[in-house]
């Protein structure tokens, strides 16, 4: 297996990559593993939610919707 450590700006590791096939040998040996995959969203999906969020930015300068704070916004992401 050939994991690369990533490290922040002072040196600390902070996370491991791990290539594709070696991801998927750990999935097929582990299969609990899988859970912990996100699907990549869809154009579709991201153009929805894009328009959403015009839509709602639209009602707050209209001042029909409060804003809402900045950390609920990044809780999203």
């Amino acid at each position: 297996m050939n994991l690369q450590v990533i490290h922040d700006s002072k040196g600390k590791p902070t996370g491991v990559f791990i290539p594709m096939p070696d991801w998927d040998k750990l999935k097929k040996q582990y299969s609990d593993l899988a859970q912990y995959e996100h699907a990549e969203p869809s154009i579709q999906q991201l153009t929805t939610e894009l328009k959403e969020a015009i839509v709602e930015l639209k009602a707050v300068e209209q001042g029909t919707k409060k804003p809402r704070p900045l950390s609920v916004l990044l809780d999203e992401l």
